[in-house]
């Protein structure tokens, strides 16, 4: 299973994107979610958290600016970023807890003791 993420880009400061993830029909109620950001030098910065019982929260620097959120049937995470500057230049990556259990609608399910990851969606702001 694959966090396959989507929506970035580049952008003018003052611009907004709207950032997807998804897992191929699976859904993450039992798990909470997470989006990261890694900007060039590696450095990584947690950015919002969304927890199984929809409790959300942000990095200060991007409170106000970004909102994260989950379709009803929690199989897309969204992050929809107003705002933008350079400073929120980096690649999106989303990811679920470590033990996560996904499921499809027919009940085929997979738990990954690492958490499930998706490889990132480049960010850029000029």
């Amino acid at each position: 299973v694959q966090l396959v993420e989507s929506g970035g880009g580049s952008v003018q400061a003052g611009g907004s994107l709207k950032l997807s993830c998804e897992a191929s029909g699976y859904e993450f109620k039992r798990c909470n979610m997470v989006w990261y950001r890694e900007r060039q030098d590696k450095s990584r910065e947690l950015v919002s958290t969304i927890s199984v019982d929809g409790t959300t929260s942000l990095a200060d620097n991007v409170k106000g600016r970004f909102t994260v959120s989950q379709d009803e049937n929690k199989k897309t995470l969204y992050l929809q970023m107003n705002e933008l500057t350079a400073a929120d230049t980096a690649t999106y990556i989303c990811a679920t807890n470590r033990g996560c259990t996904v499921c499809t609608d027919d009940g085929v399910c997979h738990m990954s003791r690492s958490g499930f990851w998706g490889q990132g969606t480049q960010v850029t702001v000029s």
